[in-house]
């Protein structure tokens, strides 16, 4: 399945040193806290990140890890994939993003989707970089009336490489 592939599928390595840009109608800050809200059309971008939101809550602790939690009717997420190019949307009601565990958590209304056409959703999705793991959830406790009830998921086959024509090989050739 596309959710258990061998490469990393949403960190870009490089985007994690490259700083964090948010755009907001409103912010507030608490600098004792380390907690800054952003509220009104939010958009955070870091690197291949973008986020966008009704409302960002970050947090920063005090190895200066941050932690954020995005909120919309939905929240968007779309990250480059390492290495291959390709890149993967999620949207949810809420999405968690913590730069210090590798992880992003999804819920209500989850979904993600590569450019290769592959989908999943659930009523919660977990991918967790450092392990290269998904975990994908349908629950009756999972908040908001947009449930999905269970795990969709569409797996579009790979194309296999096209064979290379060799001269003389008789292919390509006109008789």
């Amino acid at each position: 399945m596309w959710a258990l592939t061998s490469e990393s599928v949403l960190a870009e390595r490089a985007d994690r040193d490259k700083p964090i840009n948010i755009e907001s109608d409103s912010m507030i800050s608490d600098e004792a806290k380390k907690v800054s809200t952003f509220e009104g059309k939010v958009v955070l971008a870091q690197g291949s990140l973008i986020i966008r939101a009704d409302r960002i809550v970050v947090r920063q602790d005090g190895d200066g890890f941050y932690y954020g939690v995005a909120s919309g009717k939905p929240a968007t997420f779309r990250h480059k994939r390492d290495g291959d190019g390709e890149y993967i949307d999620g949207e949810a009601f809420r999405i968690e993003y913590d730069n210090k565990l590798e992880r992003v958590e999804f819920f209500t209304a989850a979904r993600l989707r590569r450019d290769s056409g592959d989908d999943i959703r659930g009523d919660f999705i977990s991918y967790d970089a450092r392990t290269e793991r998904f975990t994908v959830k349908s629950t009756d406790e999972a908040p908001g009336t947009e449930r999905e009830g269970r795990v969709r998921a569409t797996i579009m086959p790979k194309k296999p490489a096209e064979p290379e024509t060799r001269p003389g090989s008789g292919t390509g050739r006109k008789e």
